[in-house]
């Protein structure tokens, strides 16, 4: 149990600094929640951080449902479990995709993104259920040519952790329950993180990445 996503930040810093240093590395944070949490792992490691945003492809008859997930260049992943054939999940993808140009522009503005060819990409997120999402930015990083791709979450359920595993270099996660309903029960507090928030935290990373 996590008190909150700065807190779930900080176990996983204290984690990935025992397997630094991370030269050149940048830390990636999945919007929204998951911006959060890379904040304090860019904090404590003293790294840059950047938002990678995908957004899942929901099901016609079940928006909750993903179908597959979208990345910022337009790549669709798509769910093999959820019965839809890859040209119907990419004829469905268009508001998913303008989901994650919105975002960009909200949370990026004018800034460019980081370069990942100089060292690892940490990409974090509050948490994995399907881990579908996480899947699309892992290999949206590759595409990038990220010379190492790792994944940190503080909590996964066991099936996204073993579908995540052979996709990253490493895979960092604090707890793997053996019973998990959603993310949210793992957090005392788990509240909706705001657009507003996330452009304050990675204008406070600039500042304190500029300085150093």
């Amino acid at each position: 149990m996590f008190a909150d996503r700065f807190e779930a930040g900080r176990r996983l810093a204290e984690q990935l600094t025992e397997m630094g240093p991370w030269p050149g590395a940048v830390v990636l944070g999945i919007p929204r929640g998951g911006v959060v949490v890379a904040a304090e792992v860019a904090r404590v490691l003293r790294l840059p951080l950047d938002v990678l945003v995908a957004a899942k492809v929901s099901s016609p008859s079940n928006p909750e449902f993903a179908i597959g997930a979208v990345a910022p260049d337009g790549e669709v992943l798509v769910n093999a479990e959820a019965g839809f054939s890859g040209s119907e999940v990419r004829a469905l993808s268009g508001p998913a995709l303008a989901k994650v140009h919105r975002s960009l522009e909200v949370f990026r503005a004018e800034g460019a993104p980081h370069d990942l060819t100089r060292g690892a990409a940490i990409i974090v997120d509050d948490g994995l259920a399907t881990g579908l999402t996480a899947l699309a930015a892992v290999e949206y990083a590759r595409r990038c040519e990220a010379t190492m791709v790792v994944l940190a979450v503080p909590v996964a359920s066991s099936g996204a952790a073993a579908l995540l595993d052979p996709h990253v270099d490493r895979l960092v996660v604090a707890e793997v329950p053996t019973q998990f309903s959603a993310v949210g029960q793992f957090y005392a507090r788990f509240g909706q993180t705001e657009d507003a928030e996330v452009v304050a935290l990675l204008a406070e990373a600039a500042t304190r990445t500029t300085s150093t």
